[in-house]
């Protein structure tokens, strides 16, 4: 993705099945809990660079002895951060005795995340500041052993306010920051009306079934409580991923199906999906359930997760990508006029690698059978040459442009701070035919254009091409996220822009005004989420014709060189990825009520110049 969105979150929950003693004697160390813990962060890392958190519950502790640890971070590197000071912790214990690693029970008895159950998350804030006290896992301690909990997740809620009133609590200013804070004391309000000491897996069903329906959001949740049991537990929708995988030594969940697999080195089939409303719960002796928590609704499964977030090492959304750049190319040849001899393709930026290759592939199917027919059509007359010439033909591809470090500059003034924008990316000169060739280039995705014009436009008409296409493996994003993506507001989508700037054009802003009041209305009636009112700022254009304007926006003023856009459709985004067909950045089509009234609610502060969430 070109313009870089924070995005989602990642969990990773383990839960150790055995004493430590066995881990040692099969697995050759003591710490495997955290060593897979960690891989299994790492393996995920892209999920979340805002900070880390783990916990952790130690089973059978004395009496008056602490149970439940956390430890969080906000460094650059907050993964290896928090890794390294339990590294010190271990190398403190073995200046005292050198084979400690050799005596689990002494081990357990003196670092602290030595716990059999173990919690561990990746944030990317969305709400909330960035410092380490918003990072997950938030704790909530008690007197009583099963009514202490560690809470993690991959979600947002848009209803925080009305979860606060529901248990009669007036949020501070750090609760009012997060939607986990609020998930938090819903849950713990219900743990702490258990009528037993040690609330046991029955109870903490109990308590999912009675929190759980009143979050508006998507989510996937992992919790332990003091006693020993803990649980994962995924939204109604599916709208967040949750995969798990379980042995005789260890039940593990996290968001990514092939964090587990590497990290646990099991096949595609050992690991499975949670399903919609579904929990793992996990009592204190390790045994475990699959419980429906919520009944099922409609699956909505986020499908940027196969787009762009996920990480293409699971083989079905490696292939998902490839479909998804692979349905392009009968569109993108028809914008080429199928000349491919003067057509260079490439990809911005590396994320877009694997849709670029199922580009590609169409554009070689093509080519193939065009060899076959040009072939069949000489008969007898063609040379060694002619046909050598023929069957060597090749799609040209080319690493058009490279994204260089991180750029930093002192210079605030605008002017010049344009002119340092424009060198995130650098071009590969000598590989475009000034005049002759066009160049396609594919994106995961385009959100604000802003990158596309400010920098890659520029740096590509440098290289003098013919035309510029720029092809989106995603449809046009027109609608905020309120489910684990930062995309809230409306003014910062290129597709709105485009949009609004045609509904100008053709004199046509009454449309501004008609949804403006008629959301004016609604939120006068309390009626906000009943409706995505927006939609009809669109509903006048085509995708086409929202397209062209997109590529003009995107196009600086002192370019010359023609600049088109060519997006995926609605349909063949649910044909490439058939399991993940939540669509609402792109629809406006919404799974739960909270998405209108965040859709709308965006739409007012657009109109009144409020550049803030709009949940």
């Amino acid at each position: 993705m070109s313009d870089e969105i924070k995005h989602e979150c990642g969990l990773a929950y383990i839960r150790l099945r055995k004493p430590f003693s066995y881990y040692l004697q099969k697995h050759g160390t003591v710490t495997y809990g955290l060593n897979k813990l960690y891989l299994l962060m790492e393996k995920q890392h892209n999920r979340g660079q805002d900070g880390a958190g783990i916990a952790a519950v130690k089973l059978n502790t004395e009496p008056g002895n602490p149970f439940l640890y956390r430890q969080r971070s906000s460094a650059p590197q907050p993964i290896a951060d928090i890794f390294f000071k339990i590294g010190q912790e271990i190398q403190e214990l073995e200046k005292y005795q050198p084979d400690i690693k050799q005596h689990p029970g002494l081990m357990k008895g003196h670092l602290p995340f030595m716990g059999e159950l173990l919690l561990g998350h990746l944030r990317y804030g969305t709400q909330g500041k960035n410092n380490v006290e918003f990072c997950h896992p938030f704790i909530k301690r008690d007197l009583m052993p099963g009514k202490n909990l560690a809470l993690a997740g991959n979600f947002n809620l848009v209803n925080t306010d009305e979860l606060f009133d529901l248990i009669n609590m007036s949020p501070g200013d750090f609760q009012k920051q997060s939607d986990l804070a609020a998930m938090m004391e819903v849950i713990h309000h219900f743990l702490a009306k258990e009528d037993e000491l040690n609330p046991n897996a029955a109870e903490v069903k109990k308590v999912l079934e009675k929190a759980t329906p009143l979050f508006d959001g998507g989510y996937t949740i992992g919790g332990l409580l003091g006693n020993g049991s803990s649980f994962v537990m995924r939204d109604a929708h599916g709208i967040r991923p949750a995969y798990y995988y379980i042995n005789d030594e260890v039940i593990v969940a996290a968001s990514e199906r092939a964090a587990i697999r590497t990290t646990f080195n099991v096949g595609e089939n050992e690991v499975m999906e949670l399903m919609p409303g579904m929990a793992i719960i996990v009592d204190d002796k390790g045994n475990y359930a699959i419980e429906k928590i919520l009944e099922p609704k409609e699956r909505r499964a986020c499908s940027f997760e196969r787009i762009y977030f996920s990480r293409g090492s699971d083989e079905k959304i490696y292939r998902e990508r490839i479909a998804l750049g692979h349905h392009l190319s009968q569109t993108v040849l028809e914008r080429i006029n199928n000349d491919l001899r003067n057509t260079i393709f490439s990809y911005i930026p590396n994320t877009a690698e694997v849709a670029f290759y199922g580009l590609v592939k169409g554009m070689e199917q093509y080519l193939n059978k065009i060899k076959v027919e040009r072939i069949l059509s000489w008969g007898n007359d063609f040379t060694p040459e002619k046909l050598e010439e023929m069957v060597n033909r090749k799609i040209r591809q080319e690493k058009i442009a490279i994204k260089d470090v991180k750029l930093r500059t002192f210079i605030t003034e605008d002017a010049n701070r344009n002119e340092m924008v424009q060198h995130v990316y650098d071009i590969t000169y000598g590989t475009v035919r000034a005049g002759e060739d066009t160049l396609v280039v594919i994106d995961d995705s385009i959100v604000r254009g802003t990158t596309l014009k400010e920098s890659i436009v520029r740096m590509l008409a440098r290289l003098k091409p013919k035309k510029i296409i720029v092809v989106s493996s995603a449809p046009q994003i027109r609608y905020p996220d309120c489910y684990g993506i930062d995309m809230s507001k409306l003014g910062d989508f290129i597709a709105f822009r485009a949009a609004i700037a045609l509904l100008k054009e053709r004199n046509m802003e009454h449309v501004l005004t008609e949804v403006h009041e008629k959301i004016k209305e609604l939120t006068r009636n309390g009626q906000l989420h009943t409706e995505n009112v927006v939609r009809q700022v669109y509903k006048p254009f085509t995708t086409e014709e929202i397209s062209d304007k997109i590529a003009q926006l995107i196009t600086p003023a002192e370019i010359d060189t023609p600049v088109e856009v060519i997006y995926q459709t609605i349909e063949d985004l649910h044909d490439s990825c058939p399991t993940n067909t939540g669509d609402w950045y792109f629809t406006g089509n919404y799974p739960t009520p909270g998405g209108n009234k965040v859709v709308n609610k965006a739409f007012l502060n657009f109109i009144e110049g409020k550049n803030v969430r709009g949940y």
